[in-house]
């Protein structure tokens, strides 16, 4: 099935075929990869995705532009996505909400949302017969990269901050990959990236640069489909030909952490392409939440534009810390184009989510809590619908970046190994 049909600019609208370029658009705007939907219609309806009972992003192959890898099955590459929402009770009822889950995409094989990205662009770079594929990365695209190259035996390079977290480095050197700390920041990693890339003729993954990044982290955007499907039957009439779907209650809204703007433009296409396909009546409402001290695209949004100022990031949330987001854009106009908004947090708050979300058995590094810092922030000012369900998605593991967590709880007291010392602390 020839579903590929091309790419689109997402800033002047140039059309290319798939062999004309591989990156970006000789204008700068990052491309959207186009597919062709009458083809895809002919051969599948919205029930041969959502009767599906095998786990993972590759279930939903038809409507990824990519091949699956031969001799990838049942390898760490094949378990990325099919990740879990779970049910939040305790903090909706704090929070004065009447449903509230968090999608865990720190269940991933490497322990982050990163995982999608990775897997598709491992099986693209398989597909064209890449040598070496690189990437730039603050830790989970690079450890996401490392292990999805591990997984088929694809060589990796990954250029990281030198302060990026311990855990993290160790990843990518256990997976393998050649890690090459930069003494920079981030963008002085990507920059550098993209020139390595060019030199030696290897294929990048960078976020924001590569097309198909975008077409791994929408996968996260199907899986929300088939749960509104099943908890809340918020999906097209015009796809189960079901004329009981209720289309008169609160969209849902979901919550997503923001640094280059990735992920939240990936899921908005994901139900871009749903809603194209006629499978998907309304699109969820998206809301992005940025730290204070890296809030480029939060900024653009407010001033009610889509030019992408660059900051001088400064926040724990290493995740999230981007001087100059390289997908700005398009994450500007998947809140904009769904009703959302942009909320900024603070550090402070986003280790006080840390310990909130931990309190009820979810671990999130500093930019997973992130997401459920801006949740809590929307509703102390008005900013949710009433009534609207909520989704908040933690993009990774607190594992991750340990050093966080320890600023977000008190210390564990050292005790004499005896009762009198045990009752004198509880």
């Amino acid at each position: 099935m020839n579903k590929f049909a091309g790419y689109r600019c997402s800033l002047c609208n140039t059309e290319y075929m798939p062999g004309q370029v591989t990156y970006t658009c000789p204008c700068g705007g990052n491309l959207d990869v186009v597919l062709d939907f009458d083809v895809i219609k002919k051969k599948y309806q919205a029930d041969d995705f959502l009767s599906r009972d095998n786990a993972g992003l590759w279930r939903y192959l038809p409507l990824i532009p990519v091949a699956f890898p031969k001799g990838a099955e049942q390898t760490p590459l094949s378990l990325a996505g099919g990740t879990p929402v779970v049910s939040l009770p305790r903090l909706a009822k704090k929070l004065g909400l009447e449903h509230l889950w968090l999608k865990d995409e720190s269940r991933n094989p490497t322990a982050s949302f990163k995982d999608r990205a990775s897997a598709v662009v491992v099986a693209r770079a398989q597909e064209i017969a890449a040598e070496v594929v690189v990437t730039a990365s603050t830790g989970n695209a690079g450890a996401a990269l490392a292990g999805m190259a591990a997984a088929v035996g694809q060589k990796a390079v990954i250029f990281a901050p030198k302060t990026a977290p311990p855990a993290k480095v160790a990843q990518l050197l256990v997976f393998g990959a050649k890690v090459l700390l930069v003494d920079g920041t981030y963008d002085d990693a990507f920059d550098l990236t993209v020139k390595a890339a060019d030199e030696f003729g290897w294929y990048c993954r960078n976020t924001g640069y590569n097309p198909f990044t975008l077409e791994g982290k929408k996968t996260a955007a199907f899986e929300i489909w088939e749960f509104m499907h099943r908890e809340l039957g918020l999906v097209s009439r015009r796809a189960t030909g079901d004329l009981t779907v209720p289309l008169n209650q609160p969209r849902l809204t979901i919550f997503v952490s923001v640094g280059d703007g990735n992920i939240i433009s990936g899921i908005h296409k994901g139900f871009k392409d749903l809603h194209d396909l006629g499978w998907l009546e309304r699109i969820p409402r998206i809301i992005g939440v940025q730290a204070e001290g890296s809030a480029a695209i939060a900024n653009a949004f407010h001033a009610g534009g889509e030019e992408i100022v660059p900051v001088k990031a400064t926040t724990l949330a290493d995740s999230i810390s981007v001087d100059l987001p390289r997908d700005g854009v398009r994450a500007v106009r998947a809140a904009r184009e769904t009703g959302g908004t942009y909320i900024t947090v603070s550090d402070a708050e986003i280790l006080a989510a840390i310990a909130e979300l931990g309190g009820v058995g979810v671990f999130a590094e500093p930019a997973g809590a992130a997401a459920y810092a801006g949740l809590t922030a929307a509703q102390a000012r008005g900013i949710l619908e009433p009534g609207a369900p909520v989704l908040v998605v933690n993009t990774g593991s607190g594992l991750k970046d340990v050093r966080a967590a320890m600023q977000s709880v008190q210390a564990a007291p050292v005790i004499q190994p005896d009762l009198e010392s045990v009752k004198k602390h509880l």
